[in-house]
C-alpha cells in the first residue's frame, strides 16, 4: 500500500510541475510584451533628447574631410598646440597626482574639524565658471596680484606664460582626481591593513602593496579624468595665461582663433577632442564597470 502510494506520488509529481509551468508561460510571455512595449515608449521619448545630444558630434565628424583633417595635421599652428597641450597636462596631471593623492587620503580616512569646509572647497573649482577661475588666478598670482607682486620682484612671472597654463589647469581639473581617490581609499577594506600592521608593516607598505593596489581603478579613472579636463580648459587658461601661439595657446584656444581666421583648424583640433573625450569617457566606463562586477 505504502509503495503503491509513493509510485502516485512520483507519478504526479512532474504532472504538477509541468502543470505550474504551463500556467507560469502565459503570464512570462505577457510580461514580455509589456516590457518591450514599455522599452518602445521610453525609446519614443528619449529620442528628441538622444538626437539633440548626438547630432551636433555626428555633423562636427562629417564636415571636415579626412584627407583636409590628415593635411591639416602637419600644420604648424595645429602641431604646436597639440604640443603644449599634451606637454602642459601631462605636467598638470602629474602635479595632480603627486600632492592630490596625500590630501584625499587625509579626507578619506581622516576625521577632523574643517574637514567638511575643505571638501567643499575643492569642489568649488569644478562648478565655477572657468572666467572666475581665472579671474581668481590671477588676482592671486599676477603681477599685481597677492603672491604674484612678491614673486614680480623677484624677478618671477607666472601669468600669460606656460606655468601659468599649466596652474590654470591644475586649479580646475585637479579635484576630479582628488575626489575619485577620496572615494578609492574610502572603499579599501580596512581589516586588510590592520592584518598588514599586525604583521609588521609600516604605513608606508601598507599604503603601498594594499591601499594603493585596491583603489587602483579609482585612482586611474581619477587620473584619466583629470587629464582630459585638463585637456579642455579653455576658460581660466585664456583669462590667466593669454593666447599666444607656441606659449600659451592649447588646442581649446586654438579653436577659438581658429573660428576667426581658419575654421578648417578649428574643425580639425575639435575632431582630435572629440574623439579624445569619447575615449576617455570609455576606459573610465570600464573600470568603473570591472570594480563594480568585482564587487
Amino acid at each position: 500500500m505504502a509503495s503503491s502510494l509513493q509510485a502516485s506520488n512520483a507519478d504526479n509529481e512532474p504532472i504538477g510541475v509541468q502543470v505550474r509551468m504551463e500556467l507560469r508561460l502565459p503570464r512570462v510571455s505577457v510580461r514580455r510584451q509589456e516590457d518591450r512595449r514599455a522599452t518602445l515608449w521610453l525609446l519614443f521619448l528619449s529620442a528628441p533628447m538622444l538626437i539633440f545630444l548626438v547630432w551636433p558630434l555626428v555633423a562636427l565628424v562629417t564636415r571636415i574631410p579626412l584627407s583636409l583633417l590628415i593635411e591639416n595635421l602637419s600644420n604648424l599652428e595645429v602641431i604646436q598646440a597639440i604640443r603644449l597641450s599634451l606637454t602642459t597636462t601631462a605636467l598638470s596631471t602629474s602635479t595632480a597626482l603627486l600632492f592630490g593623492t596625500p590630501l584625499a587620503y587625509l579626507l578619506a580616512r581622516r576625521d577632523f574639524r574643517g574637514r567638511a569646509s575643505i571638501d567643499t572647497l575643492i569642489d568649488l573649482p569644478m562648478v565655477l565658471p572657468p572666467s572666475v577661475a581665472g579671474i581668481a588666478l590671477l588676482i592671486a598670482f599676477g603681477r599685481r596680484g597677492w603672491l604674484g607682486a612678491a614673486l614680480n620682484d623677484l624677478g618671477l612671472s607666472l601669468a600669460f606664460t606656460t606655468a601659468a597654463v599649466v596652474m590654470a589647469q591644475i586649479f580646475v581639473a585637479a579635484p576630479f582626481y582628488i575626489k575619485a581617490a577620496i572615494a578609492g581609499f574610502a572603499g579599501v577594506d580596512r581589516d586588510l591593513e590592520k592584518a598588514a600592521a599586525i604583521d609588521g608593516a609600516n604605513a608606508w607598505q601598507i599604503f603601498r602593496h594594499i591601499t594603493a593596489p585596491l583603489a587602483r581603478s579609482a585612482l586611474f579613472g581619477g587620473a584619466v579624468m583629470t587629464w582630459a579636463r585638463a585637456l579642455g580648459e579653455f576658460g581660466a587658461t585664456i583669462i590667466f595665461a593669454g593666447n599666444f601661439p607656441g606659449r600659451t595657446q592649447t588646442m581649446p584656444l586654438a579653436i577659438y582663433i581658429g573660428l576667426e581666421l581658419e575654421l578648417s583648424v578649428a574643425l580639425t583640433l575639435s575632431a582630435i577632442l572629440l574623439a579624445t573625450s569619447f575615449l576617455v569617457l570609455f576606459v573610465v566606463k570600464r573600470l568603473l564597470r570591472q570594480q563594480l562586477s568585482a564587487v
